[in-house]
């Protein structure tokens, strides 16, 4: 990648690189509306080698570089118009020393295309839909029973229709007054509809109910089927990867969202009788009626609670939405909505519970939870609607044929080996007709049976070759659609032509320049020594004061002792030799200090002199002052990064100049005129 090395750089070469910076910054990856090239009689303000600009292209980049609520004025032109110029010269000279076809370069450039041109491949309003319907739903929680008839998603015709014909009769025997959960007891293929044991433990079964849930908490087809079943009322068979499933939905009601709570268990052990129930009933009523009578829950909690993993906390249960509890706690937790109400006695098949709100996160704005959304509509399988829109759109904007004939023909050459990762390709070498057209451009039959090749993985089952060549064929034709599309972008988009031609020229532009003043300027030794000698005078030093500053670990011990020393004439290190035998208990910092650097030595009356003074922490110092030093020019190390800084910007005058006595440029005075008149009338 071509990248920046180490440049210092000065104020003119960032007024230079404004042209650039400006633009990349301000450019806005939102999908403008498709538009039609520039007329080819448009008017051309100025040619800058064999590049030439025209009147709205100039005045495009001038108002997207104009800060907003700058003045235009003809001066700001006129000084815009010469850092254009010379940016125009720095990609010329970029294109004829062959930089633009570098392969580092070209890679540069087609990540950076690859990240602008993702917006324009994704079909904004049907993701703004999915949004806005995502965001609807998350306001509602609903409880579902279902039936399942298994049938495999790549299942023939033939086995689906099967299927399809089980479930309706399923459906018709609970229109006629069966049961639902009788009937999902019996004959739902979902293994939670009946008791099982797992690891030796028995889990009841939930004769189709799936309790309460909300949006995202099922795939997508599953999802539609119960929120667009009114509550009470049955589905029609609706298809997911699963199978067929019949739906009923038992209730509707406003988002739990998520809460937190405590509660209290008193459990009606097994194989209770009813005397057992009401001992429980009344033991839970009672402990409601203390606690409404101020008696604390938690105290209460850890007295009675028969739930031991919650009693020792005071019955504090982790946070959880509606998908996270039976659905009698969840109805129960609902309907608890200030902090700290607690609800009456309830029970589950665990016993009756009395449940206290500790904190409620209730769903928000749209705003507030589109960030979310956005997050789980990417995992969810809804981002296959998206691109699936994207398609259709491509197809019915630029046109779409399929040979149907010629997709047949490769159920034929296809072999159970596919299944093993182990198709031979060259099965389908006589297959080389056009398989299918979007606008323009045919694909034919041999770019399919490579993608064949290189998609063939090995399975646990096969499937009939009909469908598996549907279903490859469908993940192909997206892949070339939007491929389609990307490679209309320049033409359809003009602002995405616009923007991937000023980051061509940016990145030209950073590396020429790199190479030409900003490495040169660090790596040129000789040269900046040059320019430095011939310039010192203007990296001059203020007056300075030459001292030396002791600190002290303890100044009242040590302070006085040391300006004892010090006015006897005794050296720094003689001092320190002194004090630190074997812990440093002086330090020291002897410079020649310009004013405002140190408090210290802004305190000090500037002539030789031993005085004592404070530092910024309030703690005494001994100040050795040696001599005031008058101005003079600053060396060269002390002054390196102004002085480079200086000698990019000469690096870059001279090269300006070099490039404009090589390149010719013209300039259309009255082109450049009208536009002034423009652009300072639109004040």
């Amino acid at each position: 990648m071509i990248r920046m090395k180490k440049p210092y750089i000065s104020s003119a070469m960032i007024a230079t690189f404004l042209a650039i910076l400006f633009i990349v910054s301000s450019c806005s990856s939102t999908k403008k509306s498709p538009g039609a090239k520039a007329s080819k009689k448009e008017p051309v303000l100025m040619t800058v080698g064999d590049d030439k600009v025209t009147k709205s292209e100039f005045i495009r980049v001038y108002k997207k570089n104009n800060v907003q609520g700058e003045v235009i004025d003809k001066k700001s032109i006129d000084e815009y118009l010469d850092l254009y110029i010379n940016f125009k010269l720095k990609v010329n000279e970029a294109e004829e020393l062959g930089l633009d076809t570098v392969k580092e370069f070209k890679q540069e450039l087609a990540g950076y295309r690859e990240q602008l041109a993702k917006p324009y491949l994704v079909d904004d309003e049907s993701r703004k839909q999915l949004m806005r319907e995502a965001y609807e739903r998350m306001k509602q929680d609903v409880r579902a029973s279902h039936i399942l008839i298994k049938v495999k998603e790549n299942a023939a015709p033939e086995d689906t229709l099967e299927a399809y014909k089980r479930v309706m009769a399923l459906r018709q025997r609970i229109l006629d007054g069966e049961d639902f959960a009788q009937v999902a007891l019996e004959e739902s293929e979902d293994a939670s509809a009946r008791e099982r044991k797992i690891r030796g433990r028995v889990i009841p079964g939930n004769k189709g109910d799936l309790g309460y849930f909300t949006v995202f908490d099922m795939v997508y087809p599953f999802e539609n089927g119960v929120y667009e079943t009114p509550e009470g009322e049955l589905s029609m068979p609706v298809r997911t990867r699963y199978g067929y499933h019949l739906i009923k939905v038992t209730d509707k009601k406003p988002a739990l969202g998520e809460v937190k709570v405590a509660h209290i268990l008193i459990r009606i052990p097994d194989g209770a009788d009813h005397a057992d129930s009401v001992d429980a009933k009344n033991k839970a009523d009672s402990l409601y009626n203390a606690i409404i009578k101020g008696a604390e829950f938690a105290e209460v909690a850890k007295k009675h609670s028969d739930d031991p993993g919650t009693a020792k906390t005071g019955g504090v249960l982790p946070k959880f939405g509606s998908n996270r509890m039976i659905p009698k706690f969840v109805a129960e937790a609902s309907k608890l909505d200030e902090i700290g109400e607690v609800s009456k006695p309830f029970t589950t098949r665990f016993g009756y519970h009395l449940v206290k709100l500790l904190e409620k996160d209730s769903i928000g704005t749209f705003e507030e939870e589109k960030k979310e959304i956005k997050k789980q509509l990417k995992k969810s399988d809804r981002s296959e609607i998206s691109k699936e829109s994207m398609v259709a759109k491509i197809k019915n904007e630029y046109g779409y044929e399929l040979y149907r004939e010629e997709l047949d023909d490769f159920a034929k050459v296809l072999t159970d080996s596919i299944f093993q990762g182990k198709w031979n390709v060259s099965n389908s070498d006589s297959l080389t007709e056009p398989l299918f057209r979007i606008g323009d451009k045919k694909y034919n039959q041999q770019e399919f049976a490579q993608y064949l090749d290189n998609k063939q993985r090995r399975r646990r089952d096969t499937i009939d070759f009909r469908i598996y060549v549907k279903n490859q064929y469908e993940k192909f034709l997206e892949e070339k659609a939007i491929a389609y599309e990307d490679s209309m972008l320049e033409e359809k988009y003009p602002d995405f032509r616009f923007l991937m031609q000023e980051y061509r020229d940016g990145i030209l532009l950073f590396e020429l320049t790199d190479r030409k003043v900003w490495t040169k300027a660090v790596e040129d030794t000789l040269g900046l020594e040059d320019y430095y000698q011939q310039h010192k005078d203007e990296y001059m030093w203020g007056k300075r004061l030459e001292a030396s500053i002791f600190s002290f670990e303890n100044p009242q011990e040590h302070l006085e002792k040391a300006r004892e020393m010090a006015e006897a004439g005794k050296s720094e290190d003689e001092i320190l030799n002194h004090f630190n035998d074997t812990t440093q208990m002086v330090s020291v910092v002897h410079k020649k200090f310009p004013k405002g650097e140190n408090d210290v030595i802004d305190q000090v009356s500037w002539e030789p002199g031993i005085v004592i003074s404070e530092n910024k922490d309030g703690e005494e110092v001994l100040v050795v002052v040696h001599q005031v030093v008058e101005p003079e020019p600053k060396k060269l190390k002390e002054a390196r990064g102004l002085v480079t800084a200086d000698y990019q910007d000469y690096l870059e005058k001279k090269w300006i100049k070099s490039l404009r006595d090589k390149y010719e440029v013209q300039v259309n005075n009255k082109v450049l005129e009208s536009i002034k008149k423009q652009l300072t009338a639109s004040e």
